[in-house]
């Protein structure tokens, strides 16, 4: 395992729970001394030993073996570089995010296209052409990326059912494309409320959180991004395409913390949540993307609209105030939440039935009832790690795969006891819903300026 954050040490009592193995293979490579009391308790071998790209075939060579299982889980070490390791090593692999080498986040040398998501994943998808076969990684596995792609078939099965619409269970991506397609559906918002309190204040120059506070930063300094829809009829003023790979999305010149954006889940209702980006607004729009010959004629637009702890808003507020220069201490609440949950799910608009939402509501209390070490969002991410590190043992011979590609209902029937309630929940929600409550707007009105960069794809 590489890297022993939150999800390192909220993952590592579920893989010895499930995976019969014995503890003395298993080995902790992280870069300080930050979970050693926590391995030490479960009798698993500790290495500080930060990763570099000088280093990290030295280090990672004399552990990893054909047939063993490198788990990612850290920041700051290139997903890409360690995939490639693996291949020659024999070795499978699982991460949660690609991760880049320090600092390409934040690099003025290169574009914002070249700093994002879209950028990273068109890396992994070189590296799968590269090689004809190797053994099984799964990039980008966690809640979301990941979980959530699994969320999507469900939700898309569940809107076909619900609406009389007779078919056959998709087989591939172009079936599953034409089921989105023939739904109607036209929004894809993976949309997450967490409502988890710690019984400790946020202090001035403090970043507090329920997961690390250095991949939050980190990905929410990058450019906001989306998977940009085929029935889109206005282009951002800020808008811009990438030069490069499959053209389903798309970034704005300004990051993704930055960036507000209007969503619904069951509890909280109306939101506003940052625009995140992720991985899986780029994948998800991808796989649903329906072409005839080089003509895109169906794609849904997919992003992420992200409302963190309430501690988590404050200190996003503040790091922005600073111009994005991180605060000097950081936290992440585990033991010392009091109260709250995480809904995360997605929330598929446009269908016959308007918008319906799908995914986990997982409290603070059910979440301790679980599993140690994890807080509620906390353990969605585990939960998802475990079940990609079980589906890549079934079949480990795929090479790399992305999560839309690989069995939703395997990964499900792993995932759904540590996920709280799985709910499936209709709403007449839009985002355009009370727009007009406070100044009239004439939301069919095309302003010219947004058209600026437009172009059909």
């Amino acid at each position: 395992m590489v890297g022993f954050g939150s999800i390192g040490q909220g993952v590592l009592p579920l893989l010895l729970r499930h995976i019969d193995m014995p503890r003395e293979r298993i080995v902790i490579v992280t870069a300080d001394e930050s979970g050693k009391a926590e391995a030490d308790a479960q009798g698993i071998r500790f290495l500080a030993a930060p990763l570099t790209r000088a280093n990290y075939k030295d280090v990672l060579a004399p552990l990893l073996q054909a047939g063993d299982f490198l788990l990612n889980l850290s920041v700051d070490v290139s997903s890409v570089a360690l995939m490639e390791f693996c291949r020659e090593r024999g070795a499978l692999y699982l991460d949660t995010c690609n991760e880049p080498w320090p600092g390409r986040y934040t690099d003025k040398s290169l574009s914002p296209s070249e700093r994002s998501n879209y950028a990273l994943r068109e890396e992994a998808l070189a590296l799968r052409r590269k090689y004809r076969s190797g053994p099984t990684m799964l990039p980008t596995h966690g809640a979301n990326p990941g979980l959530v792609s699994h969320f999507t078939k469900m939700a898309l099965l569940n809107i076909a059912a619900d609406t009389n619409l007779s078919i056959s269970r998709p087989q591939s991506r172009e079936e599953w494309a034409s089921l989105a397609s023939t739904l109607g559906v036209k929004t894809i918002h993976i949309a997450e409320r967490d409502t988890q309190v710690s019984a400790v204040p946020k202090q001035v120059g403090e970043f507090v959180n329920t997961w690390s506070v250095d991949g939050f930063v980190s990905e929410g300094e990058q450019p906001a991004e989306l998977g940009w829809g085929s029935h889109e009829r206005h282009f951002p003023a800020d808008g811009f395409r990438h030069e490069f790979g499959c053209g389903a999305a798309i970034y704005l010149g300004r990051p993704g913390a930055s960036t507000r954006m209007r969503s619904w889940t069951p509890i909280e209702g109306p939101l506003h949540g940052f625009l995140i980006t992720h991985a899986e607004a780029i994948s998800i729009a991808d796989y649903l993307t329906a072409r005839n010959g080089d003509e895109v004629t169906y794609r849904p637009t997919v992003h992420y609209v992200y409302h963190p702890c309430d501690a988590a808003v404050l200190s996003i507020h503040e790091l922005a105030g600073k111009n994005w220069r991180m605060q000097k201490q950081k936290r992440i609440i585990v033991d010392d939440i009091v109260s709250g949950a995480d809904e995360l799910g997605v929330l598929l608009m446009g269908h016959a039935r308007k918008s319906y939402w799908y995914g986990s509501r997982l409290s603070i209390d059910e979440t301790r009832r679980l599993a140690p070490y994890n807080n509620a969002t906390g353990l969605q991410v585990t939960a998802a790690v475990l079940a990609g590190v079980v589906w890549a043992m079934e079949n480990p011979d795929r090479w790399i795969v992305e999560p839309d590609e690989i069995d939703y209902e395997r990964i499900l029937e792993i995932c759904a006891p540590y996920l709280g309630k799985l709910i499936g929940a209709y709403s007449d929600w839009t985002p355009l819903a009370d727009r007009e409550s406070l100044f009239a707007e004439d939301l069919d009105k095309a302003d010219p300026w947004q058209f600026k960069n437009f172009r059909v794809v």
